[in-house]
C-alpha cells in the first residue's frame, strides 16, 4: 500500500508547489539552525568535533546563571499574566456591565504596540529621571530600580497577560452553559460550580497559554536589553556574546543558541503534549449567560475592570506626549511642547522609516502568498510532503530572533551565495519569524470550507490551480486578508533578528528606537514611535472600517 501511494502522490499537482515551500523553509530555516547546531560543536582550535563550548556553559557561573535568571523571568511572567489575565477573562466573559465593550477590547493595544516602546513608556514614568519616580520621591516614597528584575517583570506581565486573557476568554465563551446549570441544580455554591466544574475545563487552556506566555518572556529580547540592568538573561546574553565573538571564536555563540532553542522546543513539546491529553470533548450548546452587574458591586466592577485596563494605553500616552516634548538631551523638559522631534525624524532622518516600511512590505507580500498556499495544503491535502510541511512551518517558533539572526550570519556569510549585509536577509529573517502566525491565521477559514465546492469545481473540468483561484480563494479572502495584516503589524515591530543583521544605512524605526533609549534621548526616541504606531494602527483601522473585518471581535 506505502508503495503504490507514493507515485500516486508524485501525481498530484499540489506536489510541486509543497515541495517548493519546503525548499524554502530548508533554505531559511532548517540549514541555517543545522549550521548553528554544527557551529556549536567544533573547535575552532582544530576544527574537530568538541562538546568543550558546552561543557564551558554548564561549568562559567555567568552562562549557568542567565540559564537559570531566563526560567525564572518566564516564571515570573507567566504567573504574573495568569493572575491578571484569567480574572479579567472571567469577568469580561461571566458578567454585563456599562463599558463592558470598551473594557474588552483595551487590553488588545498591548499586542500592537511593540515591546520597544513599551520599555520606553514605561521608562519615562518610572525610570532614573521618570516622572512618576521623581514626584513619590519628592514626598519620601522610594522605588526599587527599573532596571533589572522590578522592570522586565513589570513590564513583560503588563504587555503579555492579554495573551492569556485572550485564551482564557475564547474557552470561557465555549463551555457548554447546561455543565454549570447542572452542578447548580445539584446544590453546587458558586465557588463550587467554579472548582468542580470550570475550572477543570479550563485546565487545558490554562496551561497552554500560560505555556505561551512562558515561550514569548524566553525569547524576548528588547525588553531585558533594555531593563535588565546587571541581570543577563540568554537573549540579551547571546546578543553580546555574538557581538564580542564576530571576529571570534562563533562556538560560544552557537552553544548559547542551541540552548535558547532546546528550551523553547522543549515548552513547545509540552504544550503540544497537554493539547492531546488534557482536553475535553463537549456538546455544542450555548454558552453561559453572563450575570448583570448591578447596585455598588456593579459600580466597583466597572471602575476596577476600566481602571485595570486603561494601563493598556498608558505606553501610548507617554510616547505620544514624548514625541512633542522639548528635550535637552537625556532631560526631557514636560510641560513644553516642540514639533522638532517628529522634523528631525520625518525631514532629516528618515531612512529607518523608509527602511521599515520597505522591509515590512516585502516581508508581508511574500509571507502572505506562502501562507496562504502552505494553509491551504496542510488543511485540504493528505500528502506525504504536506505531512514534513505542517511540522516544518511551526519550526521558527523555537527559534528566537535573534538565534535566527546569528544562524543566518553563520549560514550566509560566505561561499557561493553571501546574503549577509543586504537587505534579502532582513526580510526573509521577517518573513521566516512571522509566517507561522500568519498560516495560523489563514488556516482559520479553510475548515469552514466544505471540501465538496472544490470537488464539485473539478468535476464540471475546471482544473485544481483553477478551482483554488476561482473558488477557494474568494473565500478565504477574509483570512488572507488578516494574515497580511498580522504579518505587517508584527514585521514593523521586529527588533529581535534586525539587531544582528542590519547593518550602516538599513536601521530601522526599532532598531533606531533601541539606539535612542540606550543613548538616553527618549525624545528622539519617542518620535519614532510614534510614527511606528501610526503605520502600525492605520491598515488595522482601515481593515475594521472599510473592508469590514472583525479582528478584535471578543463575542
Amino acid at each position: 500500500m506505502a508503495i503504490a501511494a507514493r507515485p500516486l502522490a508524485l501525481r498530484s499537482p499540489w506536489f510541486l508547489p509543497a515541495l517548493i515551500c519546503l525548499a524554502v523553509l530548508f533554505f531559511w530555516v532548517v540549514w541555517p539552525l543545522a549550521s548553528l547546531f554544527y557551529q556549536s560543536i567544533i573547535d575552532p582550535a582544530t576544527g574537530l568535533p568538541s562538546l568543550h563550548g558546552f561543557e564551558t556553559f554548564f561549568s562559567d557561573p555567568r552562562y549557568v546563571e542567565a540559564f537559570f535568571n531566563t526560567i525564572k523571568l518566564g516564571l515570573i511572567s507567566t504567573i504574573g499574566t495568569l493572575l491578571l489575565g484569567a480574572p479579567l477573562a472571567y469577568v469580561v466573559a461571566r458578567y454585563d456591565f456599562p463599558g463592558k465593550a470598551i473594557v474588552a477590547i483595551l487590553p488588545l493595544t498591548t499586542i500592537v504596540l511593540p515591546d520597544i516602546i513599551v520599555s520606553q513608556a514605561w521608562l519615562m514614568l518610572l525610570g532614573n529621571n521618570g516622572v512618576v519616580r521623581l514626584a513619590l520621591e519628592s514626598i519620601g516614597i522610594d522605588l526599587p530600580s527599573f532596571y533589572g528584575w522590578f522592570g522586565m517583570s513589570y513590564v513583560l506581565i503588563l504587555n503579555d497577560y492579554t495573551y492569556v486573557y485572550i485564551g482564557m476568554l475564547a474557552a470561557l465563551k465555549a463551555i457548554d452553559g447546561t455543565l454549570e446549570e447542572a452542578a447548580v441544580n445539584l446544590g453546587a455554591s458558586t465557588f463550587k460550580r467554579a472548582m468542580s466544574v470550570t475550572f477543570p475545563v479550563l485546565m487545558p487552556a490554562l496551561l497552554v497559554n500560560a505555556m505561551i506566555v512562558f515561550t514569548l518572556a524566553v525569547d524576548n529580547f528588547s525588553i531585558p536589553m533594555i531593563l535588565g540592568g546587571q541581570v543577563d538573561v540568554l537573549s540579551s546574553l547571546t546578543y553580546t556574546t555574538f557581538l564580542s565573538e564576530m571576529s571570534g571564536n562563533p562556538t560560544m555563540q552557537g552553544v548559547l543558541a542551541v540552548v535558547s532553542v532546546i528550551l523553547v522546543g522543549a515548552v513547545l513539546f509540552i504544550q503540544k503534549r497537554v493539547l492531546e491529553r488534557k482536553t475535553f470533548q463537549m456538546q455544542q450548546g450555548r454558552a453561559p449567560r453572563p450575570i448583570r452587574a448591578q447596585g455598588l458591586g456593579g459600580i466597583l466592577l466597572t471602575i476596577g475592570a476600566v481602571l485595570f485596563v486603561t494601563f493598556s494605553l498608558i505606553p501610548a500616552f507617554i510616547v505620544l506626549i514624548g514625541a512633542f516634548t522639548k528635550a535637552s538631551g537625556p532631560v526631557m523638559q514636560y510641560g513644553t511642547f516642540t514639533l522638532d522631534n517628529m522634523e528631525r525624524a520625518l525631514r532629516y532622518a528618515p531612512e529607518p522609516i523608509l527602511n521599515s516600511l520597505m522591509l515590512a512590505s516585502v516581508a508581508t507580500i511574500a509571507g502572505t502568498c506562502f501562507a496562504t498556499v502552505c494553509s491551504y495544503l496542510i488543511v485540504k491535502k493528505r500528502l506525504f510532503v504536506v505531512t514534513a510541511l505542517d511540522y516544518m512551518v511551526m519550526l521558527p517558533l523555537a527559534i528566537s530572533g535573534t538565534v535566527l539572526g546569528i544562524a543566518l550570519i553563520q549560514t550566509y556569510n560566505s561561499g557561493m551565495l553571501v546574503l549577509t549585509g543586504t537587505w534579502v536577509i532582513m526580510a526573509g529573517a521577517y518573513f521566516v519569524r512571522k509566517v507561522p502566525f500568519s498560516i495560523r491565521s489563514a488556516s482559520a477559514s479553510l475548515y469552514n470550507i466544505p471540501d465538496s465546492i472544490e470537488e464539485a469545481s473539478i468535476n464540471l473540468g475546471v482544473s485544481p490551480f483553477q478551482s483554488f483561484f476561482k473558488v477557494v480563494l474568494p473565500l478565504m479572502k477574509p483570512a488572507i486578508l488578516g494574515a497580511a495584516i498580522l504579518m505587517w503589524v508584527t514585521s514593523l515591530a521586529e527588533i529581535s533578528a534586525t539587531i544582528v543583521l542590519y547593518y550602516g544605512g538599513m536601521e530601522t524605526m526599532p532598531i533606531q528606537m533601541f539606539r535612542q533609549i540606550d543613548a538616553g534621548f527618549l525624545a528622539r526616541a519617542s518620535a519614532y514611535g510614534v510614527i511606528l504606531m501610526v503605520v502600525i494602527l492605520l491598515p488595522i483601522y482601515l481593515a475594521i472600517r472599510f473592508l469590514k473585518l472583525d479582528l478584535f471581535s471578543s463575542r
